[in-house]
């Protein structure tokens, strides 16, 4: 197990060192878990009274919080603990999953397909026809890559993950397990005699730039035609669907059970907050924030925040709460 002092953090961190402890560092955990060997994190002045009831020994806050060690305990001042907590996870990150080979014996993988260096391919896998895969390449177990699909170096996609035929897929991503994308969107209109529905073929694909991650069980759905696009940097949660057409810009982030409809155009830097809902063919412009449980159903100005459903100007929003609030109470 892995063991730093607390000066050797600190070194890392490029911090303040407030205090000293002669405790050897673990690990982290949580401020009120916290046990000697711990480190912590304060980054917002409601924590601090829970510093003198915890149990660790080191603790990162943010640099304009006061805060006292106490005795054989340190404080790190950082500008930003959480970042700082981030390289602190790096630290004690636990290795990867063991291949025993590089590609198991039991992987499927079609001889058109073409396997860049240093890949690692695990059991049951399957690699179709005239499929890329660039170097660095790991696909966990039971994960399928289909025809003529191109993923990019270092993209790792984890176990149950479907990449469906010709999509393109950029380097350094993260796919988590179960992830699906380019299943066929969702469309279909009434039949011509009123007694069912016909489908609408989805013959487009998805392209998903660089250093994107995707969260458990979301749906990325390929287009009618041309592309579903995820920009740059992008990172969306678990449970999320991305609808056919739709186009992300970089940097994006979208929260938990969130969803956009077809055809949905998000600018850089657009939030989206948790069961957040976004209506077909609506544009949500660079640098918006749409808020947790939100229903958008029309466009969103650059840098503005939305709240509510259906969502407007969050002062706005704030106000009818306040109002409806003092209604109730009457």
């Amino acid at each position: 197990m892995a063991s730093y002092t607390v000066e050797e953090i600190n070194n890392l961190l490029k911090g303040e060192l407030v205090g000293n402890t002669t405790q050897k560092i673990e690990g982290p955990e949580q401020l009120r878990k916290a046990k000697p060997h711990h480190i912590t994190f304060i980054g917002s002045t409601k924590y601090l009274k829970y510093w003198d009831e915890s149990e660790a020994s080191a603790v990162l806050v943010n640099d304009i919080l006061s805060l006292e060690p106490g005795e054989n305990r340190a404080i790190i001042k950082v500008k930003n603990a959480d970042l700082a907590m981030a390289q602190v996870l790096e630290l004690f990150n636990p290795p990867a999953p063991v291949f025993e080979s590089d590609i198991h014996p039991t992987a499927v993988i079609h001889d058109t397909a073409k396997i860049g260096e240093g890949c690692k391919i695990g059991p049951n896998c399957y690699v179709g026809k005239d499929v890329v895969l660039g170097n660095g390449v790991v696909l966990y177990p039971n994960v399928c890559i289909f025809d003529e699909t191109i993923i990019g170096d270092h993209t790792v996609a984890w176990s149950g993950t479907v990449i469906r035929e010709r999509c393109i897929i950029g380097s350094h991503c993260i796919f988590h397990t179960n992830v699906s994308i380019g299943a066929d969107g969702f469309g279909y209109r009434p039949s011509d005699d009123g007694q069912g529905l016909v489908k609408i073929p989805q013959i487009g694909n998805v392209i998903i730039g660089h250093y994107v991650e995707i969260g458990a069980n979301s749906c990325v759905d390929r287009a009618k035609f041309s592309s579903t696009i995820i920009g740059d940097g992008s990172k969306i949660d678990n449970l999320v669907q991305i609808g056919h057409n739709s186009v992300m810009g970089r940097s994006c982030i979208m929260a938990g059970h969130s969803g956009l409809a077809g055809s949905v155009t998000l600018g850089d830097g657009v939030i989206i907050g948790g069961a957040a809902s976004i209506k077909d063919h609506t544009t949500i412009h660079s640098g918006a924030t749409v808020g947790a449980g939100s229903g958008v159903v029309g466009d969103v100005e650059a840098g503005k925040t939305v709240l509510g459903y259906p969502a407007q100007d969050s002062r706005d929003m704030l106000k009818q709460w306040v109002a409806m609030r003092r209604l109730t109470k009457k």
